[in-house]
């Protein structure tokens, strides 16, 4: 047993000896373990910082330097959207109501209840803001914006990047508000739209069409 020990040694003595020759240092001829240096990768740090820098770039003009922004929702998959809160109903459409109008959508379910971010985005607000009340801002890597007010209680801060699903806030009645609801803006170069255009509150989907916005205020399905 000791002299087939001696001679296994020396079998791979001269296995390793044959590969320094040969220039051969590869993991799968040498009998020993040799460390590889891992390639350079890309932290999460550095992409979330890419990600901010990019979404606040459109901030500037999410037209990109045109009159339209196309926005394909058919190319959003089932778990990169989320619709803001689950089993509500609408309590107060967009448009109509006298004189000021109605700039979002008001849906309700209970005081407290969980509202979730409709897409991957950038908090650019998250405080009181006059009749909104507690409020919430996302801009999306789309060129929307999504708004979220009255809330009981806002979880996410000004900086921070979300994901679609995440519970940004509890709905309440702060500001300018009668009932526990969540106030829900679509807006696009700081003009609003029917948050219709995306989601279909009765069966709480996303719509799966094109929408064209321009500059001037308007949007064309396809």
């Amino acid at each position: 047993m000791r002299l087939k020990g001696i001679l296994l040694f020396c079998v791979c003595v001269y296995i390793a000896l044959e590969a320094c020759s040969q220039g051969n240092f590869s993991t799968s001829t040498y009998p020993f373990p040799i460390p590889v240096e891992a390639p350079p990768t890309v932290t999460m740090q550095k992409l979330a910082e890419e990600q901010i820098d990019s979404l606040k770039r459109m901030k500037m003009d999410p037209f990109h330097g045109g009159k339209k922004l196309v926005v394909d929702l058919s190319e959003i998959s089932d778990s990169a959207w989320c619709y803001p809160l689950s089993g509500a109903k609408v309590i107060s459409p967009y448009g109509g109501r006298g004189r000021r109008g109605h700039s979002g959508v008001d849906i309700k379910t209970k005081a407290n209840d969980k509202i979730y971010a409709v897409f991957d985005g950038l908090v650019t607000m998250s405080q009181p803001f006059a009749g909104y009340g507690n409020c919430i801002v996302l801009r999306h890597a789309n060129g929307m914006e999504t708004l979220y007010s009255h809330n009981s209680k806002n979880l996410v801060r000004v900086g921070e990047l979300v994901k679609a699903g995440q519970v940004i806030a509890l709905t309440g009645r702060t500001g300018r508000a009668t009932t526990e609801h969540l106030h829900f803006e679509l807006r696009v170069g700081g003009k609003h739209y029917n948050p219709q255009l995306i989601f279909d509150h009765q069966t709480k989907q996303l719509k799966r069409h094109v929408i064209t916005f321009t500059k001037g205020g308007g949007a064309k399905v396809e």
